[in-house]
């Protein structure tokens, strides 16, 4: 394990990264973020989360740059024995160990968690699965929106807008985002036992189980009646309530979103429009020649939840978002700097933040071998030779 005096949180944490496309690497990322060094393991080849989703930029999915932001690369064959003896190596010096491989892999591979505990005895390992490590599912594939649909969300977020028309799918991956956030709330608390007793643990965490426990109020709101027998209400569809002002405005320049459930903001909405008597008609006739950004004011002015409706890339130019420092750049060792959100929690004391861009495939494969398992640089260049590792170089 790393021993040093900590300014981040994190710092003195070693992470061994075995994760992939969306869900795990985010986990990982907001753990480096928080000042842990993470070692990312690919293939080879690259993990397949270097080819998308995402548009490719000089040859890598822009969802990788996004991903793996504050890691080491490291580029090793698995099946070899030359790549397994490094990862073993590794996990000796390693406090976390993160995958989210399908279950069983790493166990074929000879490299299972019980495997890991005999290499390192207060290990804590996070497998990261779609189903669950056990269960009927357990071993199916699955992707973010299988888990929203699993859950509910995906039928959910249909009716929302359409009634009982057909299902649709979240936008933005929250099946992968957040179980990710998950797993790194997980994996501090597994750290936290261990500060406590010494001891490691194995954590399984899941999509399903995530999104499932995110759609606590209607599937806990539907069991109190089914349980006890109760005469469930009929379902209120949004837009039933006569009084309320809330919902979408077409503005000059697209949209804003306005809830309108708040008594003291439709008292000053009708003292601004001359009424006793707001209607959604009357909100539309006042704002629909103002920009967006001239309707949130005068809505949030007047005391309501409001806000432009953005795409993702405008709010990167919003005041409120720059003024709080939610972007950052970061150097890239292949394409110079990029625009990158900041760590969301501001910890005022110990601050998490991204400081460099995702790694090059093999990036730092030289300098973990060398500088963390005394790998001599012959060694090194008979294994890259043998093509049992790769080392990125300029």
């Amino acid at each position: 394990m790393k021993n040093m005096s900590s300014s981040k949180i994190l710092e003195d944490i070693r992470i061994l990264d075995f994760t992939h496309v969306w869900f795990g690497p985010y986990c990982t990322m907001m753990l480096a973020d928080l000042g842990a060094e993470v070692i990312l393991v690919e293939p080879p080849w690259g993990n397949i989360g270097r080819f998308g989703p995402g548009a490719l930029f000089k040859g890598t999915s822009t969802s990788f740059y996004a991903l793996n932001l504050n890691k080491k690369g490291i580029a090793v064959d698995l099946k070899s024995e030359e790549g397994k003896d490094i990862v073993k190596e590794l996990i000796k010096t390693s406090d976390i160990v993160v995958q989210n491989f399908v279950p069983g892999t790493l166990e074929k591979l000879g490299l299972g968690y019980e495997v890991q505990k005999e290499l390192n005895d207060d290990i804590i390992y996070a497998a990261l699965s779609g189903f669950g490590q056990d269960g009927p599912y357990s071993k199916y594939a699955s992707y973010a929106v299988i888990a929203e649909a699993v859950s509910g969300h995906t039928r959910a977020n249909a009716r929302r807008v359409v009634g009982d028309g057909p299902p649709s799918s979240l936008a933005g991956a929250i099946g992968d985002l957040g179980p990710a956030t998950m797993a790194a709330f997980g994996i501090m608390a597994a750290l936290r036992h261990r500060d406590r007793t010494g001891e490691g643990q194995k954590l399984d965490v899941n999509q399903v189980d995530t999104m499932v426990s995110f759609n606590t109020c209607s599937s806990v709101g539907w069991a109190m009646f089914e349980d006890s027998g109760t005469p469930r209400p009929e379902r209120r569809r949004r837009g039933q309530d006569p009084t309320s002002v809330g919902g979408m405005y077409k503005v000059k320049d697209g949209w804003v979103q306005l809830m309108g459930a708040r008594a003291k903001a439709m008292e000053n909405l009708k003292t601004a429009l001359g009424t006793e008597e707001v209607t959604k008609d009357l909100v539309n006739e006042e704002i629909k020649d103002m920009t967006r950004r001239e309707a949130f004011q005068f809505l949030a002015g007047l005391g309501f939840p409001a806000a432009p409706v953005y795409e993702a890339y405008e709010s990167m130019d919003d005041p409120h978002l720059l003024a709080r420092n939610m972007w950052k750049k970061v150097p890239q060792s292949n394409i110079g700097e990029y625009r990158v959100p900041n760590f969301p929690v501001k910890l005022y004391n110990t601050p998490g933040e991204p400081t460099f861009g995702a790694p090059q495939l093999g990036e730092h494969t030289e300098d973990v071998l060398t500088n963390i398992l005394g790998y001599s640089t012959e060694k090194v260049a008979e294994l890259e030779k043998a093509s049992k590792v790769v080392c990125w170089r300029k």
